[in-house]
């Protein structure tokens, strides 16, 4: 399996990152998230998922940072629109990093949905994940990363990984 997303040299592209326009953001998080494609998919699978995290925080934060969860999209869409995450009902989205205790964020539109990469002190590299199911997980919107890994570990058919780099 392969995913592509569009990029610049390597880089996301601004617009969906800390570099996005005001009209682009809620508040200081940008929420549009950037489009995914899922290429080669092996034929038994049932469904798709995708982990977006920054392990690039870890020195500044203490912990890899999440943000995106998604699943259950079907692989007979294969592919995720711009700003998918706040228009699309295709697919349950998990919690970020957002919706922990050392930041809190009770409105679910940032906390279960994309936020962009806003890497605080230099470049980052985003860890984008892509998995192809042997079936849907049984998971409700806003669960989180460990609940993902727990339900999904033996129904994984195939998984790829997708670097981004991200500008500070």
């Amino acid at each position: 399996m392969k995913l592509i997303v569009p990029n610049n040299h390597g880089y996301l592209d601004d617009k969906y990152t800390k570099h996005a326009s005001d009209n682009n953001k809620l508040g200081k998080y940008p929420i549009v998230s950037f489009p995914i494609e899922f290429k080669d998919i092996p034929d038994d699978t049932k469904s798709l998922a995708w982990v977006l995290m920054d392990v690039d925080s870890i020195p500044v934060c203490g912990f890899a940072y999440i943000h995106w969860l998604g699943c259950n999209l079907s692989p007979k869409i294969g592919k995720i629109d711009e700003n998918a995450s706040q228009l699309s009902h295709d697919f349950i989205q998990g919690n970020n990093s957002t919706a922990g205790r050392f930041v809190n964020e009770i409105n679910p539109i940032i906390s279960q949905h994309y936020i962009g990469p806003t890497p605080p002190d230099k470049e980052h590299v985003y860890t984008l994940i892509g998995y192809a199911l042997s079936d849907d997980l049984k998971l409700n919107s806003g669960y989180w990363l460990n609940e993902f890994l727990k339900v999904s570990k033996d129904l994984i058919l195939d998984k790829s990984i997708l670097n981004l780099k991200v500008k500070a």
